[in-house]
């Protein structure tokens, strides 16, 4: 979850490369010691102090992390051996008007040279008290015959807070664009908004959906007994939402128990809200801002864009986009062989989560994408994971919560 964005600084990569050896005429086996001396130094606006940065380093072939913390200091140097690494930050910093933040950022990079220079943007998070999303079940499932039953997927929305929540109006958004596909459009400004070709509204007036601390809510796809359709499908008829799918194929039945969400922008020919088996799309959670609803976001929010087609002709094309000021949370999904860019502000979602390990991999059929739980609260409810990074907010490949019903 994000509002505010301060924009930190710069990694300095600084790479030296020592190679020892010894002749085979002295006895002696030949000796290879390639290491680089890392440096990474960070800077920005209005900051006071660098109070703690936990900085994550993973060897992305290997497998291998290594994990430093820093305290009250922006420059820390340390040995690494060269290879492809991802760099994970997180932590806290005091601003020159005494107030704390909590910052989080990343990046990939390759130690091939002796000295190697990578930028890094750091941002400030500042938190909502509002929902997370916990869960999104997006793949299907097989039936015992082997057929895909598309149906019995879901949202997981959790009140991550200690207080009392409404769930009254909230907005999810599926993402226009593909992690998959970059057409490099134009224009294109992830820090400012988020374009969707999907938007559903929850009902509510304002106080009718209340939703206790550590509780949560599910949209579903088809509020009803998928189970009693394929015994491997799964129970949803007690879901809190339901959204449609009116495509007539898909056999979508109303559940009259179960309040309807309102789609209020689809791309889809039908009145419909369909996710991406394949895990490659962005999702968030947003709200109206006071004086917005449905209306003005239809009349003020339309986006165009263009790009360049495969034949070499600009393409023009139209959708809507949320503003990154109403969005309380998101993620991104991607697979790691087909990932050519994220969807959302790094202050927003700094990584991505997916299931499977590679783009329509068979195995990621009945998985789940799900957010770590990282303790309990004092009424025994989970507390989950929230750093503003999917890549270590989230479970890859999990079993579905819901696969055995909904239970509150």
């Amino acid at each position: 979850m994000k509002k505010r964005i301060l924009l930190l600084g710069l990694l300095a990569i600084t790479s030296t490369i020592t190679i020892t050896s010894c002749s085979d005429d002295d006895g002696f086996n030949v000796e290879q010691v390639q290491k680089s001396i890392l440096t990474l130094g960070f800077r920005g606006e209005n900051i006071s102090t660098y109070k703690t940065l936990n900085i994550d380093i993973l060897e992305i072939n290997t497998g291998v992390t290594t994990t430093k913390t820093i305290e009250n200091t922006n420059v820390h140097s340390l040995e690494l051996p060269k290879g492809s690494y991802k760099i994970t930050v997180n932590g806290e910093i005091i601003s020159q008007s005494n107030e704390t933040f909590t910052v989080g950022g990343g990046t990939n990079i390759d130690i091939v040279s002796a000295v190697e220079n990578v930028n890094i943007d750091l941002y400030v998070k500042s938190f909502n008290n509002d929902f997370i999303i916990e869960e999104v079940f997006f793949t299907g499932v097989k039936t015992p015959e082997g057929r895909n039953y598309n149906s019995s997927r879901y949202f997981k929305l959790t009140n991550n807070t200690d207080e009392v929540l409404f769930a009254d109006q909230l907005i999810i958004g599926q993402s226009n664009f593909l992690t998959s596909v970059d057409n490099n459009v134009t224009p294109y400004a992830t820090t400012e908004y988020f374009p969707v070709k999907g938007v559903m509204v929850l009902p509510g007036t304002g106080q009718q959906y209340p939703v206790q601390p550590g509780d949560f809510i599910v949209i579903a796809d088809n509020a009803i007994d998928h189970n009693s359709i394929s015994s491997t499908a799964f129970n949803l008829s007690n879901a809190d939402f339901e959204f449609p799918n009116d495509n007539p194929t898909l056999g979508n039945v109303d559940n009259p128990n179960v309040p309807n969400v309102d789609v209020i922008y689809t791309q889809m020919n039908f009145n419909m809200f369909f996710l991406h088996s394949s895990g490659v799309e962005a999702y968030v959670i947003a709200r109206f801002p006071e004086g917005q609803d449905k209306t003005t976001f239809l009349a003020n929010q339309k986006y165009d864009y263009e790009y360049t087609n495969s034949a070499g002709n600009i393409t023009s094309k139209s959708a809507y986009k949320i503003p990154n000021s109403w969005i309380i949370d998101g993620m991104n999904n991607a697979n790691e062989d087909k990932l050519l860019q994220l969807l959302t502000s790094p202050s927003i979602d700094a990584g991505w989560t997916s299931v499977g390990a590679f783009y329509n991999d068979p195995n990621r059929i009945g998985k789940s994408v799900r957010r770590n739980v990282i303790g309990k609260s004092a009424t025994g409810k989970n507390v989950y994971k929230d750093t503003n990074n999917s890549t270590i907010d989230f479970n890859k490949n999990a079993e579905p919560s819901l696969k055995n019903g909904i239970v509150h």
